[in-house]
């Protein structure tokens, strides 16, 4: 297990440590009054106003219990002699059946039924449910327990992978209280917030911290931007709510940092901002769907600042233009980089993947570019984003005989003139022009930013290049001109660009 890892705080098997710990009581006299230590006085009122519409969300699914081992049923480790330990050995072997699951020697295994526990809550009193797409993922029966106990079946109303988030419905046997969205834009550092939810299966759990960080990205979708929090959020809370002390839901519990599976205060919800967009695309299209500008974008280190002129670093920049997308009829081009967007700055690439999904279909939009130094407005009629999976299986062909190509050494690579045999070794497409790389000195700093054989060089600070021989003669020009560095525009062999800086030093 690594020292941190990022886990779901879906309901898995628990690992127990117990250790002792000595606690210096003086050290606590310099804190102050003991109201300091308490937080602040709404916490119980927003818990008695919103309990009622935080909910368990209970799935089943069925499986293979050949292919079942561990998961759910998974005996935890407990220190032997440990006081859950007889609780935790009758607890599984109920749940396995007679003898504890599958006898030795039993070929036939017979399919079984798992069950989970998350967290959701109410958002509407017809009985629509908002909870994490994690915690229904491909389960074959999903129920709604409310807090009286009451347990109701849901059916599914929609749900997006790329926020994992979900939205139920279900036919209400009671009138229902529910909660509304607040404005998680307004959130600041520091800002108390209370988790409700269902840790362990303990269920109606009240926990409370503050705002650790805004706009957290842990790379786990396109479009992170988490709120960081130091309640305790463990598993079983996924998809309960995070309220400010009004009692609004400012975010939805989703993920954990952890080396053990419990909670040690670094917690992420996803934002009511981004929330509230897609349970009104779920709750009215039954999926999403977002905004397509049809570019593919890239930071804009400060090499390459330096390198196209731009002060202070920033903005996304645009390594390839999709010639079916809306941006290339508006004129926007490989190199220019996006600095606002619809009026909204940008500050780097996540910036603009979220505003442009979060903007409507269709809706006309100002986007500004730097080119050359210079800022210019383009015009964009937005596109609709397609998630449907590129799956491009592998063909096998029989290798052309190796011919040793010419070639020239610059920046620390081998290149040489893009030939048939060269274009059937690397799999380059005709279409594709420029100069490939046919090896990178190990040291280099081309190697540090992951060139490799069959890239192919395609223009060289914004001029195009044919031959080694023009790489390095712009190279040496920029050398006299006092350039740090020099922005290739390389492709690989299916003609997807990207823009790399180089040391010419």
């Amino acid at each position: 297990m690594t020292a941190a890892t990022i886990a779901m705080t879906r309901l898995r098997p628990i690992r127990l440590r117990f250790g002792l710990a000595a606690i210096a009581i003086g050290a606590f006299s310099a804190l102050g009054s003991p109201a300091y230590a308490r937080g602040p006085e709404g916490i119980a009122d927003v818990a008695e106003k919103v309990i009622d519409a935080v909910v368990n969300i209970s799935t089943s699914q069925t499986v293979d219990a050949k292919t079942s081992g561990g998961g759910s049923n998974t005996m935890p480790q407990l220190p032997p002699g440990s006081p859950f330990e007889e609780f935790f050995d009758d607890f599984f072997k109920n749940r396995r059946g007679p003898g504890g699951g599958s006898k030795g020697g039993d070929n036939n295994p017979t399919p079984r039924k798992t069950n989970s526990l998350g967290s959701g809550f109410i958002i509407d009193t017809s009985g629509v449910v908002v909870t994490n797409n994690h915690v229904i993922a491909d389960a074959d029966e999903i129920n709604v327990i409310l807090n009286d106990g009451s347990k109701i079946k849901a059916e599914l109303v929609g749900v997006d992978k790329k926020t994992d988030l979900a939205v139920l419905k279900f036919k209400p046997p009671k009138p229902l209280v529910s909660v509304k969205f607040g404005d998680s834009d307004k959130l600041r550092l520091g800002d108390w917030v209370v988790a409700i939810g269902n840790p362990f299966s303990l269920g109606g759990t009240v926990t409370a911290g503050i705002v650790s960080a805004k706009n957290r990205d842990i790379s786990s979708g396109p479009y992170d931007s988490y709120i960081q929090t130091d309640a305790a959020i463990n598993r079983g809370n996924s998809g309960g709510p995070l309220f400010n002390l009004d009692g609004d839901v400012v975010g939805v519990n989703t993920l954990i940092i952890s080396p053990s599976g419990g909670s040690i205060g670094i917690g992420f919800a996803v934002p009511s901002k981004t929330v509230a967009g897609v349970v009104d695309q779920l709750r009215q299209f039954g999926e999403l769907r977002r905004g397509w500008l049809g570019v593919r974008i890239q930071s804009v280190t400060d090499e390459i600042a330096e390198s196209l002129n731009i002060k202070p670093p920033r903005g996304a920049l645009v390594a390839g233009v999709d010639d079916k997308g809306p941006a290339k009829p508006a004129g926007i081009e490989p190199g220019d980089v996006v600095v606002k967007f619809d009026g909204k700055d940008v500050k780097d690439p996540k910036d603009l993947s979220r505003v442009v999904a979060d903007t409507a279909v269709g809706k006309e939009v100002d986007v500004v570019i730097i080119r050359k130094g210079q800022e210019e407005t383009k015009k964009v009629a937005l596109g609709r984003l397609q998630d449907a999976d590129k799956v491009q299986a592998a063909v096998k062909t029989d290798e052309p005989a190796p011919e040793k190509p010419v070639t020239q050494k610059a920046l620390g690579l081998d290149l040489a003139a893009l030939s048939k045999d060269l274009r059937a070794r690397y799999k380059i497409k005709d279409t594709v022009k420029g100069v490939v790389v046919t090896n990178v000195e190990a040291s280099s700093d081309a190697a540090e930013k992951r060139l490799s054989p069959g890239d192919v060089i395609v223009e060289v600070a914004q001029e195009a290049v044919s031959s080694g021989a023009d790489i390095q003669n712009r190279v040496d020009q920029l050398k006299k001109d006092g350039k740090k560095s020099v922005l290739l525009l390389v492709s690989n062999g299916d003609g997807e660009l990207r823009f790399v800086a180089l040391s010419v030093q």
